[in-house]
């Protein structure tokens, strides 16, 4: 996966130790969804009340994809494997951990379609050429003569007037999906949302018997925060009153498709639970068994398995935003997985002058669609990850949640709109709705153009007015 990670090689190395050989991990699908404890007639045994609630306003039926996978299956399969990771109802499949004498035998069974080897041994749970790039085509009007770096990024997306308006999240739950939230709990501008409940659930999909997300990385951290943050001096967010989902679902010691599957898993949870959005600053094309990869072709919306988890969600009636990846200054240069999916948001990432960001992503889709679908700050993005101080960072990663965050403002204000409803209106008001492109997509949403219905021709803004102040300027 490319996106930007802090954790040093040496950390990767001693690692590493930790890894089982001789025992991989598979993906055992079945063929059928045979039920005898849950029926379609009763999805309160399943899913939450906000999940059906919210599949009736979308129109979108609950489905076999909702049942749990056969427990006559799972049953059957635990006998063979040394661990059963997890099930997943969407993809009628097992993560197991299991030898290749064992898989071979589990390949006879008659329910089993297809077993997938998706990541080389296990983690013992105890422990190119530059672009230039091209100026953003529109101008930018800010309510302030001279504005501090948090408050250019929030200006951008609206966030001002949007909380001028009272909507800051309450009500709408969002989802992060990340490789780590180490020291989230610590951070005093997210302390509110401990304090108010508003950390609503948490799961580990990379080391389910771990008991904590609060470990391995900063990165999800970072997410979090320019989406709950609420201290004025350092970081105001723009959906401080939100409730959060948080779940790791990324392994920052390796890169294998078992990921792919941690993704969907956590989709399904936080799907069952209700959640409105989901960010994910994730991103794959590459893994450490290049029999893995991905070609370009394959980001066609329909081939990688985290691409059509994101597909399913979407349909399910979530509003799935992501990073469009950070490949744009090398050699692979286009989006990477789930970017490619139908129905979402991917985020690009431009600079404060208003340029594309060099390593930001780039469309088109395998299938021509236009990539990514909106663009905002990417680089020196301010945000916390650790509790000693605001800091900077880049990359489409941290340009993603600001996205999330206006989207939950938005939906707030306007809590009829269907997911594809809302998506649209996004879309259809962003910067260069009228002429996208995939260096920028539709160019940068606003909550104002959203919320008032404003096009995009009628949203010029203006650079004219806008100065950062001197000892806030981006480097």
């Amino acid at each position: 996966m490319k996106k930007i990670k802090f954790t040093a090689v040496l950390m990767m190395c001693m690692s590493l130790a930790h890894l089982t050989m001789g025992q991989d991990r598979y993906a055992i699908q079945y063929k059928y969804k045979p039920q005898n404890t849950y029926s379609l007639d009763d999805p309160g045994k399943f899913l939450s009340q906000k999940t059906v609630d919210r599949r009736i306003k979308e129109n979108s039926p609950i489905d076999s994809t909702d049942l749990p996978v056969s427990e006559k299956y799972s049953n059957k399969i635990m006998e063979y494997v040394e661990q059963v990771q997890y099930q997943s109802k969407w993809l009628n499949s097992s993560v197991v951990i299991a030898t290749e004498a064992q898989i071979e035998e589990i390949g006879q069974f008659p329910f089993v379609e297809k077993i997938e080897l998706v990541a080389r041994g296990f983690y013992d749970s105890s422990h190119s050429a530059k672009k230039e790039s091209k100026p953003f085509p529109f101008r930018f009007n800010f309510l302030k003569k001279s504005v501090s770096a948090y408050e250019f990024q929030n200006e951008l997306l609206g966030i001002p007037a949007m909380h001028k308006e009272g909507y800051t999240g309450d009500g709408i739950s969002i989802a992060i999906f990340d490789g780590g939230f180490l020291y989230a709990d610590k951070i005093p501008a997210i302390k509110h949302l401990f304090d108010n409940e508003k950390i609503i659930a948490t799961r580990d999909f990379v080391l389910p018997h771990s008991g904590t997300v609060f470990r391995s990385d900063t990165h999800g951290t970072g997410a979090l925060s320019l989406i709950g943050s609420n201290e004025m001096a350092s970081l105001v967010a723009g959906a401080y009153d939100a409730d959060f989902i948080l779940c790791i679902t990324e392994d920052v010691r390796s890169e294998y498709r078992v990921e792919e599957y941690n993704w969907v898993r956590a989709a399904e949870f936080a799907d069952s639970l209700g959640v409105d959005i989901i960010n994910s600053s994730l991103g794959y094309n590459v893994f450490n068994d290049p029999q893995m990869n991905y070609s370009k072709d394959a980001l066609d919306g329909k081939t990688a398995i985290i691409t059509k988890g994101a597909a399913m969600a979407a349909e399910k009636g979530i509003l799935v935003v992501t990073s469009a990846g950070n490949e744009g200054s090398g050699n692979w240069r286009t989006i990477t997985a789930p970017s490619d999916a139908e129905g979402i948001l991917s985020v690009g990432a431009i600079t404060n002058s208003m340029r594309k960001s060099s390593f930001s992503s780039v469309g088109p889709t395998a299938d021509g669609r236009i990539k990514p679908e909106v663009t905002t700050l990417g680089s020196s993005v301010s945000l916390w990850r650790t509790p000693s101080g605001v800091g900077t960072a880049s990359g489409t990663s941290f340009s993603a949640p600001q996205v999330a965050a206006m989207a939950a403002g938005l939906w707030q204000s306007k809590p009829a709109l269907t997911r594809k409803e809302l998506l649209n209106l996004i879309l259809n008001t962003a910067s260069q709705a009228e002429t996208p492109d995939n260096d920028f997509g539709y160019g940068i949403p606003n909550f104002s153009s959203a919320y008032h219905g404003l096009s995009s021709d009628t949203n010029d803004h203006h650079t004219d007015d806008y100065i950062l102040d001197p000892e806030e300027t981006i480097k």
